[in-house]
């Protein structure tokens, strides 16, 4: 049976108008049928961006069906205890529509300045959380001794409605690969064109059959910001590499030939970012995508 194809919609700088529209786009999508929620995280800067998993709180309360991840949490900037304890604590409430994907960052990011952090030592770090994290998950007691962590007897209750928790991986560099076939249970790239999107999957598959482990195969996805119109260049410069020609902006039939490229890549989630000005744009743009984009690459 082939794997299933599933899309949503994300969140990166806050688009709209007023705090309470996230509200209302949230239950709009659920009307529409749109299969998931994303918001991109990240913790330092002026920019307004929320922070994601207090907003995976509140789409769990303000929706019934949806499901909502992060894209992606940067695990070696958190406790794992307290990681953990906000996931497990999110789908519980939600009954089981947490999507959490975690990632180690970039070493270029300033937030490894401006918290006093070695951005070399990000990816052990990480390391450490979510093998931590997966075994809270799992209703271990953990005893645990790392060059980062040390605890003694920790557990969480209440446990995730979902067993196990689904753990996606973010990055592309070849330890990334590596941590998603030790740790992952499926992967979603950043922004990236079809053919790097491509070489991960492989990559990361020949590592699973090294390491003697399986991902289902509709566990891969892809970031995709995109616009139904005319092409906005600014607004695509906000997520970089635009330059690069792999922003969808134009006619439906555009944004869909663009998604069967990360399809074909071997992506089976799709993550959609509206491009937008404001409340009304945005959510223009996201019942266009859901109405005339979604139906035509989902299976």
């Amino acid at each position: 049976m082939p794997p299933k194809v599933r899309a949503g919609l994300g969140l990166a700088a806050f688009p709209f108008d007023d705090a309470r529209d996230l509200f209302a786009f949230a239950e709009r999508c659920e009307r529409l049928g749109v299969d998931s929620l994303w918001q991109t995280d990240r913790l330092h800067g002026s920019a307004g961006q929320l922070e994601a998993l207090a907003t995976m709180a509140t789409l769990a309360g303000c929706t019934e069906r949806i499901k909502f991840g992060m894209n992606a949490v940067v695990a070696s900037l958190r406790d794992p205890l307290v990681l953990a304890k906000q996931c497990a604590t999110i789908d519980f409430l939600s009954r089981g529509r947490l999507l959490p994907v975690f990632g180690v960052g970039v070493e270029v990011d300033p937030v490894w300045k401006a918290t006093g952090r070695e951005p070399a030592e990000r990816g052990r770090r990480a390391d450490e959380a979510l093998e931590i994290a997966q075994r809270l998950w799992r209703g271990e007691e953990v005893h645990f001794e790392g060059r980062f962590h040390r605890y003694a007897g920790a557990r969480i209750a209440p446990l995730p409605v979902q067993q196990p928790l689904p753990c996606w991986i973010g990055g592309s560099s070849s330890k990334a690969i590596r941590r998603t076939a030790r740790l992952g249970t499926g992967w979603l790239a950043g922004l990236a064109p079809p053919d790097e999107v491509a070489r991960v999957i492989a990559a990361i598959q020949a590592e699973l059959v090294r390491s003697g482990r399986t991902i289902d195969p509709d566990h891969y996805g892809a970031t995709v910001p995109c616009r139904i119109g005319a092409p906005d260049p600014a607004l695509a410069e906000r997520f970089g590499r635009a330059r690069g020609g792999f922003v969808p902006m134009g006619a439906p039939a555009e944004i869909v030939a663009r998604a069967r490229e990360y399809l074909a890549a071997g992506a089976t989630k799709l993550v959609l970012i509206p491009l937008a000005r404001g409340t009304r744009d945005f959510l223009d743009q996201a019942e266009r995508l859901a109405g005339e984009v979604l139906p035509a690459i989902e299976s």
